[in-house]
């Protein structure tokens, strides 16, 4: 399972109105575990950078004039990305100015969702924290994920701090134990994220497959379950599918 998280910084806040990514940054992570493979570049916008957005990432038009245009590192970044999970905070904006310049390009390349998957955890943590703030501060905090060296925004720190998150945000399903309220299970949860990490040179983890004899009990258990619940258990209609598609195969 091979994911990228990705975050862009840019000149304003529409590409409508002229305005241009200016830094990207990625990181890879496989089988939930950081790899030290990453991408980062800073991209000469070919205009100025207005001082209100200065003043969010501190990137000014001065230090970008020397670096490369989107054109010139378009085929790098897309095979960097191309198949994997994108995991983006408030992913519309990142994606709407990525698809703007790789249209302007006119290379025929199409919209980033025919190229990856993409998750937004803005929305998964105002799924998960409703009426609470979801930024990536808020959400640091919510985690105890430090990010005190985080004095300005940046694309390649915020995406680091960002996979911290969503590493947390999905490590842990406490409700499907059983026992106290959905928020008491929430707060639990917050409780017991320890960010460790852990060495890309580990060896990967053992995968061992399920016996003819398990297999044959799952299925009589979905079965029951299905049937218990009216024909709504969404794991036997996934069998069923996977079953279909083996005898059109």
């Amino acid at each position: 399972m091979r994911q990228i998280v990705l975050d862009t910084e840019t000149t304003g806040l529409s590409p409508k109105e002229g305005h241009k990514i200016i830094e990207i940054g990625c990181i890879e992570i496989v089988n939930r575990r950081p790899t030290k493979n990453h991408f980062h570049c800073y991209l000469n916008p070919e205009r100025d950078v207005p001082e209100d957005s200065i003043a969010i990432h501190g990137i000014t038009a001065e230090f970008l004039q020397d670096k490369p245009k989107f054109v010139e590192i378009v085929q790098d970044f897309m095979h960097f990305i191309r198949d994997a999970e994108l995991i983006i905070h408030n992913a519309d904006f990142d994606i709407g100015f990525i698809n703007h310049e790789l249209q302007a390009l006119k290379q025929n390349w199409q919209p980033l969702k025919d190229y990856c998957k993409v998750t937004d955890t803005l929305k998964m943590a105002r799924t998960l924290f409703p009426g609470q703030k979801a930024n990536l501060d808020a959400l640091c905090k919510r985690y105890g994920i430090d990010n005190s060296h985080r004095e300005v925004h940046g694309a390649l720190l915020d995406a680091e701090l960002l996979a911290d998150v969503y590493l947390a945000m999905t490590g842990g399903q406490t409700s499907l134990l059983g026992g106290g309220t959905q928020q008491q299970n929430v707060t639990n949860q917050q409780a017991a994220v320890v960010i460790k990490r852990l060495s890309a040179d580990r060896p990967p983890l053992v995968v061992l497959a399920a016996t003819a004899l398990e297999m044959e009990a799952h299925q009589k258990r979905l079965i029951a379950i299905d049937k218990a619940s009216g024909g709504k258990c969404l794991w036997q209609k996934m069998a069923e599918k996977l079953e279909r598609n083996k005898e059109i195969q």
